[in-house]
């Protein structure tokens, strides 16, 4: 699964990576993004103004919630590559509502004799922003407010990292950023092949220090690597 991830990269940088025509919610840097927590994912929709197909970035919650939940109280973060056009929580979203997640690189948890050791991973040097693949839903509450939210969509982790952990995002190369946000992509079967054609990509694992497992820390030596 992904828990925690990181995203450094300024907004004005993010707008021109990922070509967005306009921007909704401020974009803070974070090194240790967490569930519940309020972060930027780029989407298309029709807009009425001006006719036409726009590609917007806006900030959501972390964990999903599906449009027919009676409540928010159990969001999720994750959403399984394998079963996302079958879920009932998922499949509406994967038809209609995929988004990207900017993300520098993320954190996972290894598990050992002495505990659980957190890793980032990342595309390697500078670590460049990456767009990991994601679905986004809207929530109408009992007093008729909206809750905004996404989840990460996951799959088996590449060979490299998997001794680390056994899932991983999937990671949207830029070639493939437009089919994933196409809103004419509608059917079952076109997202199955969206995610089929995603290759796995190569990642840089770093072993870093404990800090990362509590959400107050949020700094860049959270990324440092430690012995």
């Amino acid at each position: 699964m992904c828990g925690r991830y990181v995203l450094w990269t300024p907004e004005e940088e993010l707008t021109a990576i990922f070509g967005t025509d306009f921007r909704i919610g401020e974009v803070t840097p974070t090194y240790n993004a967490a569930p519940s927590q309020q972060l930027p994912i780029v989407f298309e929709r029709y807009e009425e103004e001006p006719g036409r197909v726009l590609r917007r970035m806006q900030t959501h919650q972390w964990g999903l919630v599906p449009s027919w939940a009676r409540d928010a109280s159990r969001p999720m973060i994750n959403a399984r590559a394998e079963s996302l056009v079958d879920k009932p929580s998922f499949k509406a979203a994967a038809r209609r509502r995929r988004c990207l997640v900017p993300a520098n690189g993320y954190y996972e948890w290894q598990a050992g004799a002495g505990g659980k050791q957190p890793w980032f991973l990342s595309e390697g040097e500078g670590d460049p922003v990456m767009g990991f693949a994601g679905i986004y839903e809207a929530w109408q509450g009992p007093r008729d407010q909206w809750l905004l939210t996404f989840a990460i969509v996951t799959r088996s982790a590449p060979d490299a990292v998997g001794h680390i952990h056994d899932r991983s995002p999937v990671v949207v190369p830029p070639s493939m950023w437009s089919d994933w946000l196409d809103p004419k992509t509608e059917t079952d079967t076109e997202v199955r092949h969206l995610l089929d054609a995603i290759a796995s990509p190569v990642l840089v694992s770093r072993k870093v220090g404990n800090a990362v497992g509590n959400v107050r820390n949020n700094d860049p030596s959270l990324i440092e690597e430690v012995d």
